[in-house]
């Protein structure tokens, strides 16, 4: 590759909203997988993990809880590394420092060894396999980016109801350090995914049109979003929304517990919260790419997060088992709507330039209130033993997000003049009349350069 440079897409390079951006897709819908569902995943092997080393579930949960801070906390690095070095680098990177992670852990032999192993070492090789695909992604597509958010976010069930029978298996097998080591050679496949990751390439410059355009200097880490009111709004909704957000698929098992339901049964509750969620993902990817609804994206974002509050307010009124599948259902349905919207909306706003820097940013502060959400429902759990407490703090935190969003976008900020297409920039006025001798000699005397016509305001009558 010859050096480092700042990497950032092609100045003039219109997304190619298909062709190789399917397979870009494809590895982004496995990073996503991987990268939500593997902390999840490895909780199969926590009491395994409690036997081995004679210590308490807080103490092995804190596995989970690392690898998520994580996958959360080292967004502004990962921004820096993706501004300095370019994706593929840093997510073929990022799956040796994951697989690395895992391989290690096979072999260790104290807790805190898995903490620096499985947590640290893994969570930073996933986190930074995890936005650089997100960048690539917004690249690679445009008019279907909706479409193609939705599709990628739905690795994230998909790889959770895969994960983990599978290390189920693996554990029963060979034990947790056969199963460590073989989930380290799977994340290998996140290498796959990263060589994946073509970036795009400006057109070769013919040799009477001049030098190419430069592209203007920018930062590392482009703090100057913070000056950009919609991202601000957008940043101050999504973190008041994580700290509600994860908190019910965490409890809904216990819940259900608590109501006498069986163990098998009140499991089965997330088998059917993640099979709504892998349609409900892709559904409101393709909803929201339509021409109709794309422009009102931001308040159909707001109108999820509404959707999720309001679930877990009625779940909170669940008495039997029932009432527990139906609050699934809909949690699923509304938990997929915001999987599939929250990074759509948040490149609609902060646009391609400096999503590499907002993403960072966002997952930052989102790091902060995913280790306060859950644990905060603990709390209120153990001091009151009631779990529809905890769910109506979920609901109305997640309530309070939508609010800030939907008001803060109509008060606060004014709507900004739409892009114009690319007709349009064509498109001459109806009230200038062209005469059809000076469009006919005009054609004569440019010829076609680099195999595509030049288009101006004449060339388009």
């Amino acid at each position: 590759m010859g050096g480092a440079v700042i990497d950032e897409g092609p100045t003039g390079i219109k997304a190619p909203d298909g062709g190789w951006g399917w397979a870009i897709l494809w590895g982004c819908f496995v990073i996503t997988g991987f990268s939500y569902a593997f902390p999840k995943a490895v909780s199969v092997f926590f009491k395994e993990l409690m036997r081995e080393f004679g210590i308490g579930y807080s103490d092995t949960a804190w596995i989970s809880s690392i690898l998520l801070a994580m996958l959360y906390g080292t967004g502004p690095l990962c921004s820096v590394c993706v501004n300095r070095f370019g994706c593929r680098p840093v997510m073929l990177a990022g799956g040796l420092l994951a697989s690395l992670g895992m391989v290690s852990a096979s072999f260790c032999g104290s807790i805190i060894q898995l903490y620096l192993t499985t947590g640290v070492l893994t969570g930073l090789g996933l986190a930074l396999n995890f936005q650089p695909s997100l960048i690539m992604l917004n690249r690679y597509f445009n008019k279907r980016r909706p479409m193609a958010n939705g599709l990628a976010a739905a690795g994230s069930p998909v790889f959770l109801c895969a994960l983990s029978p599978l290390g189920q298996v693996l554990q029963d097998h060979y034990g947790w350090r056969g199963g460590f080591l073989i989930l380290g050679g799977l994340l290998l496949n996140c290498c796959v995914c990263a060589a994946l990751m073509r970036p795009l390439e400006a057109p070769r410059q013919s040799l009477g049109s001049g030098p190419a355009p430069q592209r203007p200097p920018r930062r590392l880490l482009d703090l100057s979003v913070f000056r950009d009111r919609g991202f601000v709004i957008y940043a101050l909704a999504a973190s008041i929304m994580v700290l509600g957000l994860f908190v019910p698929p965490v409890f809904v098992v216990s819940y259900a517990k608590d109501l006498g339901v069986p163990d098998t049964k009140a499991a089965f509750l997330l088998t059917i919260l993640g099979f709504i969620d892998i349609f409900a993902r892709p559904t409101a990817g393709f909803i929201t790419g339509l021409k109709k609804v794309r422009p009102y994206s931001v308040y159909l974002f707001s109108f999820a997060m509404f959707f999720n509050g309001f679930t877990d307010l009625t779940g909170s009124t669940a008495s039997d088992y029932g009432g527990l599948v139906v609050f699934c259902i809909f949690f699923g349905i509304s938990y997929g709507m915001v999987g599939a919207l929250q990074f759509e909306v948040l490149m609609a706003i902060v646009g391609t330039q400096k999503f590499s820097s907002a993403i960072g940013l966002v997952l930052l502060l989102e790091a902060i209130a995913v280790l306060i959400g859950p644990p905060s429902g603990g709390k209120l759990l153990d001091a009151t033993h009631i779990y529809q407490y905890v769910f109506i703090l979920a609901g109305a935190e997640v309530l309070a997000s939508s609010l800030v969003l939907v008001l803060g976008n109509f008060f606060c900020i004014r709507k900004r003049p739409e892009t114009a297409t690319e007709e349009e920039h064509h498109k001459p006025p109806e009230d200038v009349k062209v005469d059809s001798r000076e469009v006919e000699q005009f054609l004569k005397t440019e010829p076609e350069k680099n195999g595509e016509v030049v288009h101006t305001p004449e060339t388009s009558v």
